[in-house]
């Protein structure tokens, strides 16, 4: 049977409190490896002390991307399964991903569903993940786990996500599309592995101009051959959804592709 890592990370003193009213399922076969940054001196909550299945990794490091690494680095299951702080799990979801893996032996990296307020639009049924993605399809981190025997070597790029200097956001985009393009063997699968009860951290009514490199950036690094017209077109969509005016996108969009060149230049251990 194969055994699976959740990389949890969580953030600030009050971190601990959110992993804890988590409610982890104990499931043989499963640790819980939890990455607390910027946890200053808080403690850890007994409960999560008794539990011999999770383990608690400090970091003073800033950014979701870095985080995510930070726990990685202290997986050692079969399987690596993202997670962040505020999913509600039930055993049986966390067992149907050791699942997937169990009977899908070629599969290197998996998708799935997860209960979300403002979800993606999914793929109605069991699809290989290409170049581009099936329209529609977004991911985020914790709908993704992986195979650590033949995808040991992925890292999210700390240039990218939430608490990033210059572009928050598309860390897991990149993560994913820096999959397929390594050749890995990525499918989604119509499995709900969880829920999300809020809307997520990063969700704005106004996107930020961090928000807007990051997206001008991906891009670039995504579609460098109809980059132009698809930046128009992302600002177009911002500006009808009022979340930016079409110039205000279009600047720092750009700004975020003319980027693009130096970041796969010097990101071929988080690219591809």
């Amino acid at each position: 049977m194969l055994t699976l890592d959740l990389a949890l990370i969580t953030y600030g003193p009050e971190g601990m409190h959110r992993v804890e009213a988590m409610n982890l399922p104990s499931i043989a076969g499963v640790r819980y490896i939890v990455s607390w940054q910027r946890g200053g001196d808080a403690v850890v909550p007994q409960s999560l002390l008794d539990r011999g299945d999770i383990t608690i990794v400090r970091t003073d490091s800033r950014g979701a991307a870095v985080n995510r690494n930070n726990a990685i680095e202290q997986c050692t299951a079969d399987i690596i399964l993202f997670a962040d702080d505020d999913l509600i799990y039930t055993p049986q979801q966390i067992q149907s991903v050791i699942d997937t893996f169990q009977n899908n032996p070629d599969v290197d990296l998996a998708t799935f569903e997860a209960t979300h307020p403002c979800g993606p639009v999914y793929p109605k049924t069991s699809c290989r993940l290409g170049d581009p993605l099936p329209k529609g399809y977004w991911i985020s981190a914790y709908q993704i786990a992986y195979r650590r025997k033949s995808c040991g070597d992925m890292r999210c790029h700390p240039e990218f996500g939430a608490g990033a200097p210059r572009f928050v956001g598309a860390d897991d985009e990149l993560f994913l599309l820096s999959a397929i393009r390594r050749g890995y063997d990525c499918r989604f699968f119509p499995i709900n592995i969880c829920t999300h009860p809020d809307l997520s951290t990063g969700t704005t009514a106004t996107l930020s101009e961090g928000n807007l490199r990051a997206i001008g950036c991906y891009i670039a690094l995504a579609y460098p051959m109809t980059a132009p017209l698809r930046l128009i077109l992302k600002a177009w969509r911002a500006k009808k959804s009022g979340q930016s005016s079409m110039l205000r996108a279009m600047r720092h969009m750009a700004t975020g592709a003319a980027a693009a060149p130096a970041i796969l230049r010097n990101g071929h251990r988080y690219l591809w």
